[in-house]
């Protein structure tokens, strides 16, 4: 018996590909495209004209602006012309700007600077630790007679709050106030009390959660497993344009709770959020920069100023120093590249620890009687308030527009000063006219001859009886061949086409 096939459809045979000519498309996968050259498609007369008017105005443009004047300087001899001390005193204005120039960009140039350092102040975070007790078997749960239930579903429990506040420059005279005020209240009994006076709040810029990233409670070891662990993190910031954090992420007090009736110890490990970040230093690190917690870049710049200051600098090639044996124990290498720097310190940086505040959870009678707060003052970093102002100032949209308002006048001075140029010439030259009118006009109908032939190629500087004088046999570069003249004479002969023989 024979195998049977199912035949294929003939429609979907492939055809036999033919060779490949030049000038035809090649089919296959991807879009059909030509083997040669793309040509693009002819412009037409209104888009060529188009293009031809944005060039022809781009070259005006470019005219319009060489010969736009910037000299804003006084012609030579103008005092004998002006009427007063006009001259001096626009030549004391002119030094004046330069130094007041001069002076706000130094002063602009050092506030980038100190923006792009940001420079950090530190303050006191003040921190309040305190607890309540609830359903406790001394809060007055006892049963009463007229029940017969003498069951209770209550748990006892309590509640632990976190509530740190920045310390201003002015709180602990605020405080001596208040003490102050309430002293002289209880030495006069009979004093009516009077209502606190309202105090203007703001909202503070810096929020207890604005300076740690993490926040983490510690109970016993005998109570592990009892109590449900307690941790917090902060979210990132939201993407946009402005990083502003969410609502969870920015508070200033944190508040839990669990179910207890004992007195416990506890820890609360809060972890810094600093930018840029800072680390813990090796000790190897800390003798060479002096520092026991520093950034990456005060690191590489302490160690930056050891090498300078201990000469280990290569004599041919400077961006290689040599390691003395303390800072080979600190990077470990014995010899380096200071573009390197940033590699050889990255292993001696630790994370910094935690701050860690011991807290004892009271839950007796007596102490909730008049229950006191455990306060921690922590040491952080904040921006130089000069900074956000220093900002606002760099980013002043009315700085672009008194730079084109000053563009804009020293154009006019500049067209000012040109004018007077031209006067003062108009002012000499009559001035010359008026002493001996015809020397005058002699010698300036000379000279106008003279320097037409010597533009047209006709004649050349020098010939006849001016040859013989000693500024034209002398040569270099402070002789008349150097000039303006002389080249532009000399560029118009050679120009010509020489007159070719008859043949």
């Amino acid at each position: 018996m024979q195998t049977s096939y199912r035949p294929y459809p003939q429609q979907q045979v492939a055809p036999q590909r033919t060779p490949h000519s030049a000038g035809q498309r090649r089919g296959g996968i991807g879009p059909m495209m030509s083997s040669g050259p793309h040509h693009q498609v002819p412009l037409t007369q209104a888009q060529i004209a188009q293009q031809q008017q944005a060039a022809a105005m781009q070259v005006e443009t470019a005219k319009r602006r060489s010969r736009k004047p910037t000299d804003k300087n006084l012609p030579d001899n103008i005092d004998d012309c002006t009427i007063g001390d006009m001259a001096a005193r626009y030549r004391d204005l002119r030094d004046f700007e330069r130094r007041l120039d001069a002076t706000m960009t130094r002063k602009r140039l050092d506030i980038v600077d100190s923006v792009n350092r940001s420079v950090k102040r530190w303050k006191t975070l003040r921190i309040w630790i305190t607890n309540t007790a609830e359903d406790q078997v001394w809060q007055g749960n006892s049963l009463s007679a007229d029940t017969f239930d003498f069951s209770s579903n209550q748990e006892p429990t309590y509640r632990v709050k976190i509530e740190g506040r920045l310390l201003e420059d002015d709180d602990d005279v605020g405080q001596d106030d208040k003490s102050e005020d309430s002293k002289a209240n209880s030495d006069d009994p009979d004093r009516m009390e009077e209502d606190p006076k309202p105090k203007a709040t703001k909202t503070p810029k810096y929020r207890f959660s604005h300076f740690f990233k993490a926040l983490s409670v510690d109970f016993p070891s005998s109570r592990k497993g009892i109590d449900q662990p307690v941790e917090w993190k902060k979210p990132e910031a939201r993407a946009g344009p402005s990083s502003n954090l969410p609502a969870a992420a920015d508070f200033d007090e944190l508040t839990f709770k669990r179910c207890g009736d004992e007195n416990i110890h506890i820890t609360i490990n809060l972890h810094r959020h600093e930018e840029p970040e800072r680390y813990a230093l090796s000790q190897e690190l800390e003798d060479i920069v002096d520092m026991s917690e520093a950034t990456r870049q005060e690191t590489v710049m302490g160690i930056w100023e050891y090498i300078k200051l201990m000469g280990l600098q290569e004599d041919e090639e400077k961006r290689n120093f040599r390691c003395d044996d303390l800072l080979k124990k600190a990077i470990n290498v014995d010899a380096g590249s200071i573009p390197k720097l940033n590699e050889y310190i990255t292993p001696q940086l630790k994370p910094l620890p935690p701050v860690k505040l011991p807290y004892t959870l009271r839950l007796d009678e007596e102490f909730h009687k008049d229950p006191q707060p455990t306060v921690y003052d922590v040491r952080v970093a904040v921006d130089d308030p000069l900074r956000e102002k220093m900002l606002s100032f760099l980013s002043n949209a009315g700085y672009a527009n008194m730079l084109k308002e000053a563009a804009t006048l020293d154009e006019q001075l500049a067209t000012i000063i040109q004018a007077i140029h031209v006067s003062k010439a108009k002012h000499a030259f009559l001035a010359s006219l008026s002493e001996d009118p015809t020397t005058f006009v002699r010698d300036w109908l000379s000279s106008q001859k003279r320097d037409l032939d010597v533009i047209m190629g006709e004649s050349m500087r020098g010939v006849g009886e001016e040859a013989s004088g000693d500024e034209w046999r002398k040569g270099g570069k402070d002789s008349v061949w150097s000039t303006i003249n002389a080249r532009e004479s000399v560029t118009v002969l050679l120009s010509k086409q020489p007159i070719q023989p008859p043949r």
